[in-house]
């Protein structure tokens, strides 16, 4: 098997996901890499859709030909399905010398409580930048404007939905790893280390969890992480459909590689996206054009917390 391709698509398996539930497996040949969702760690219940899977999907993609560029390779898509990705790499003598490739392994998503500081106009415009995928739009939305406060309504009102909903909470507990040995087993899921929590046995700290996870509880905190951040990121499509979700994950992935690059730190506040008649409701009430409301970020500046485990590379081919 092609060693080079195989690097190249562990490269592919750092891409975010929702839970980090890494939804993704790769398949090599002599000249193609197929990227192949995993609906076995799909989540029914807050990604009923497959939306959120799909932009993981495209991130992984841009991933992949970032990589790629640096090991002298040319990718060009074959294949756009609901069932596959599939990539055809032509080994060429020009290696790209991409500064995101540097921050593919660098990259996190950072959920803690940020400094308060402002993003300056000038960084703003380098993220504003980002080359964008066919459809799809990024809107900056200052903290502290009417849009932004806009924006929070609906996170709020996400987390009342969500933190209602018995199914929600029992799919998001199945993909908490409370302690070591979790996640050393796992490789996946959200890690106690990303919430800055000890290390805990499951049977000890799973029913204060679980007694914890109220709509109160969860407003209280994401506000006080709103108010430390310094924009909304809000990532909108046109049609919501899967081949925009995979331009939009494309999109997403080159946005965090710059953003980690030039010291910015992001984390999603996805609730108004996940529950259908808020996403409605948002797109009546904001966007140029009623675009589809599909990803909501805060972006600022933070210390920076542990990585999440992945998979070893072996386990993601077939």
């Amino acid at each position: 098997m092609n060693t080079d391709f195989i690097q190249i698509v562990n490269y592919a398996s750092k891409a975010p996901s929702g839970h980090n539930a890494q939804p993704w497996k790769f398949h090599i040949t002599a000249n193609t890499i197929t990227v192949i969702p995993n609906m076995e760690v799909a989540l029914p219940v807050v990604d009923g859709s497959n939306r959120e899977l799909f932009i993981s999907l495209g991130c992984s993609v841009e991933n992949l030909f970032i990589a790629a560029g640096r090991f002298g390779y040319i990718v060009h898509i074959v294949e756009v399905g609901i069932g596959e990705i599939k990539m055809e790499l032509t080994k060429t003598k020009l290696v790209v010398e991409d500064s995101l490739f540097l921050q593919i392994e660098k990259r996190q998503t950072n959920r803690s409580v940020y400094n308060g500081n402002k993003i300056p106009d000038e960084v703003l415009k380098q993220l504003q930048s980002v080359p964008k995928e066919n459809s799809v739009q990024l809107y900056f939305v200052a903290m502290g404007t009417s849009l932004a406060g806009t924006i929070t309504d609906y996170v709020m009102k996400g987390n009342e939905f969500q933190m209602n909903d018995a199914a929600f909470k029992n799919e998001l507990l199945l993909w908490i790893r409370f302690n070591k040995k979790q996640v050393e087993s796992t490789r996946n899921g959200l890690s106690y280390l990303t919430f800055g929590s000890p290390s805990i046995p499951e049977w000890l700290i799973r029913p204060v969890v679980s007694l914890i996870m109220k709509s109160g509880v969860q407003n209280k905190s994401d506000r006080k992480r709103i108010n430390s951040s310094s924009h909304f990121v809000v990532c909108t499509t046109q049609k919501n459909t899967i081949e925009e979700w995979i331009g939009l994950g494309r999109t997403l992935q080159r946005f965090l590689l710059k953003a980690t690059e030039i010291g910015i730190s992001y984390a999603f506040l996805n609730q108004p996206c996940e529950v259908p008649t808020l996403a409605c409701a948002l797109q009546k009430e904001s966007f140029i054009n009623k675009e589809y409301p599909t990803l909501v970020l805060r972006i600022g500046y933070a210390t920076p917390m542990p990585y999440s485990l992945r998979k070893k590379i072996e386990t993601l081919l077939v």
